[in-house]
C-alpha cells in the first residue's frame, strides 16, 4: 500500500507533466473556445499543483533547493544578457 508521501509526491509528479502538455495543446488550438478551455484547465491545474506543494513542503515531503545568492544571480542574468 502507497504510503500519504508517495502518493503526493506521485500526483505531483502527475500534473506537471499535464501542465506540460497544455503548454502543446494551447500552442496548436486553432479554435479560441477550445484553447481558452485548455487555459482555464492549465490554470486550475497550477493553481492545485501549487496547492499540493505547499502541503508537500510543510509535511516535510518536498525539499525545494536553497535559494542562490546574489553572485549567481547576477551572474546568470549577465549571461543571458
Amino acid at each position: 500500500m502507497m504510503q500519504e508521501k508517495e502518493i503526493v509526491l506521485d500526483v505531483l509528479g502527475g500534473v506537471k507533466s499535464s501542465l506540460s502538455c497544455y503548454a502543446t495543446f494551447i500552442s496548436e488550438t486553432a479554435n479560441p473556445t477550445l484553447r481558452q478551455t485548455f487555459q482555464q484547465m492549465r490554470d486550475g491545474d497550477e493553481k492545485f499543483q501549487y496547492d499540493l506543494y505547499r502541503i508537500a513542503e510543510q509535511k516535510g515531503y518536498y525539499a525545494t533547493s536553497p535559494a542562490a545568492d546574489h553572485n549567481a544571480i547576477c551572474s546568470v542574468k549577465q549571461a543571458l544578457s
